[in-house]
C-alpha cells in the first residue's frame, strides 16, 4: 500500500505535488506545524498592509501553515506570496472548507460584523483579533485588541493622542511581536515597461472621494516635474480614475505617460513598480508603492497621516485645513482638504525622495499644516 505524507504542507489529497516524487523518503516532506487561519477582509489597502503581518505570525509559530480567507477582489494581491500558504477567496464553498478543518489559531484582523461572524464558525483554540457577540456587536476577542478597539470609538484618540502605525497597532492586537516588518507583493514578471523617475497616482476609492487632490494641483504638480525631469511623468490608477487620467493626458500632453487603468490589480501593480517615487493619496496605490519598496510623497486630508509607515522612504503632505483628519466621505466646509496641498509642496518631496534614493539615506518627514496633537 503507498504511504502519503498527509501531514506535509506540499500535499493536497489532490494531485502530484510540486515536487512530482512518492512520499515515502521525499526530501521535501515539510511537516506543518499550527494551523493558522487569518480573516481579512477590509478594503484592498488595508489587506495589502496585513502582509507586514505574516513575518511576526511565522515567529509565533514557526513551520506553520497560514490560510488567509479574504474577498476575491483582494486575492490577486496575495499570489505567490511566500509566507502564505493558502489564500481562499470569501465565498460558499470556502466557508464550507474553514468550517470543516480545525484550526490551532484563529487571527481575526478586521473590525466588522461579517468578519465576526465567519470567525464564529472557526472551530480553534486559541482565537485573536475581534468577532461580534449575541447582538451583533463587534468586541474585542483578547485584552491584546483592546488598544486598537477603542481608537475605533474614541476620535480624540484616533486622531490626536496616537502615534503608532496602523502596522503596529493591529500586530499587537493580535498578540504577536512586531518588529517593523514590511508589506510584501511579488511581481513574479517584474515591471511593466522602462524605470520612470516619478509616477502619480491620481485618484482614490469611490468610498472616500476626498482622498484625491484638486485635478488643479496635481496638474501643476505633475507639469513642474516633467520639465524639472524632462521626463514625462506616470499616470498611475485603476478604472475609477480613467476620465480623470484622461483629462490631465489632455491637459498635460507629452508631460505625462498615460498606464491602462483597466487590467487588473496585478497589471496596475507592475505599472507602480516602473517608479522609483510615487506621489498618491492614502489610498492602495500608496500601499502599492510601500510595498514595492518605492519612495512615497502621500498627502494626508481626511485620514492619519501617523498610522501610515513609509518605513523611512517618503514624506507625508498634510492638508493645510484645521479640520484634518476627520474620517469623513461627506463634508460642507470650505475649503476642502483637496484643495489645500500646495503643488509646490509636492515637487520640493519629489525631489527630496530621488535625493535620498540616489544616496541610499533614509527619509521619514512629515510636512504642511492643519493636523496634530491637540
Amino acid at each position: 500500500m503507498l504511504r502519503y505524507h498527509t501531514d506535509c504542507r506540499h500535499f493536497t489529497g489532490y494531485k502530484p505535488c510540486r515536487f512530482g516524487r512518492p512520499c515515502q523518503d521525499c526530501p521535501h516532506h515539510d511537516p506543518v506545524g499550527a494551523e493558522v487561519l487569518l480573516v481579512n477582509l477590509d478594503a484592498l489597502g488595508d489587506v495589502l498592509r496585513t502582509t507586514a503581518l505574516v513575518p511576526a505570525i511565522r515567529r509565533a509559530w514557526p513551520g506553520c501553515r497560514l490560510t488567509w480567507i479574504t474577498r476575491p477582489r483582494a486575492a490577486a494581491l496575495l499570489a505567490d506570496h511566500p509566507g502564505v500558504d493558502r489564500v481562499l477567496p470569501l465565498a460558499p464553498e470556502s466557508l464550507w472548507e474553514v468550517e470543516a478543518r480545525r484550526f490551532d489559531v484563529l487571527l481575526q484582523a478586521d473590525k466588522s460584523a461579517v468578519a465576526g461572524a465567519l470567525a464564529a464558525r472557526v472551530r480553534a483554540t486559541d482565537r485573536r483579533g475581534f468577532g461580534i457577540d449575541g447582538h451583533g456587536v463587534i468586541v474585542p476577542l483578547t485584552d491584546d485588541a483592546r488598544e486598537l478597539y477603542d481608537l475605533g470609538l474614541d476620535d480624540h484618540l484616533k486622531f490626536r493622542v496616537n502615534r503608532k502605525a496602523e502596522t503596529q497597532l493591529l500586530c499587537e492586537a493580535l498578540g504577536l511581536s512586531w518588529q517593523r516588518d514590511p508589506y510584501t507583493l511579488v511581481l513574479p514578471d517584474g515591471p511593466a515597461g522602462p524605470p520612470v523617475p516619478v509616477g502619480f497616482n491620481t485618484g482614490c476609492s469611490p468610498d472616500y472621494p476626498y482622498k484625491k487632490l484638486d485635478l488643479d494641483t496635481q496638474a501643476a504638480a505633475i507639469a513642474r516635474l516633467a520639465a524639472d525631469l524632462g521626463r514625462p511623468v506616470l499616470l498611475l490608477g485603476g478604472p475609477e480614475d480613467a476620465d480623470r487620467n484622461a483629462a490631465l493626458a489632455r491637459r498635460l500632453g507629452d508631460a505625462v505617460e498615460p498606464t491602462p487603468v483597466d487590467g487588473g490589480l496585478r497589471a496596475g501593480a507592475a505599472q507602480v513598480a516602473r517608479c522609483d517615487v510615487v506621489v498618491s493619496g492614502d489610498s492602495l496605490g500608496m500601499h502599492m508603492a510601500i510595498a514595492l519598496q518605492k519612495h512615497v510623497v502621500a498627502w494626508f486630508g481626511v485620514t492619519c497621516p501617523q498610522e501610515i509607515d513609509l518605513y523611512d522612504r517618503g514624506v507625508r503632505l498634510l492638508a493645510d485645513v484645521g479640520c484634518a483628519p476627520c474620517w469623513r466621505s461627506r463634508c460642507d466646509r470650505e475649503p476642502k482638504c483637496f484643495t489645500r496641498v500646495a503643488p509646490d509642496w509636492i515637487v520640493t518631496a519629489v525631489h527630496d525622495c530621488l535625493a535620498a534614493r540616489r544616496e541610499g539615506r533614509p527619509l521619514d518627514e512629515t510636512r504642511g499644516g492643519g493636523w496634530g496633537p491637540g
